[in-house]
């Protein structure tokens, strides 16, 4: 799958993102053709995830963004 295939909820002004990062390069939500999401965030080690799994972390207001993109 590639970036153009997602639905971008943050960072594209469906949401309120402040704009302080670029293009690709910032914690980011995106929604897949099949209803999933992909998070784009720092890596986390706040604990090891099981095999093929990995842990990101996102700020709050990325997933407040996310969400009001969704209208939830």
């Amino acid at each position: 799958m590639s970036r153009e295939e997602l639905t971008r909820l943050t960072g594209n002004g469906n949401g309120n993102g402040n704009g302080n990062c670029g293009k690709d390069d910032c914690p980011n939500v995106y929604k897949t053709a099949s209803g999933g999401f992909v998070v784009q965030g720092a890596v986390s080690h706040a604990f090891t995830a099981p095999e093929g799994e990995a842990l990101v972390e996102i700020p709050e207001e990325i997933l407040r963004e996310a969400v009001r993109a969704l209208g939830w």
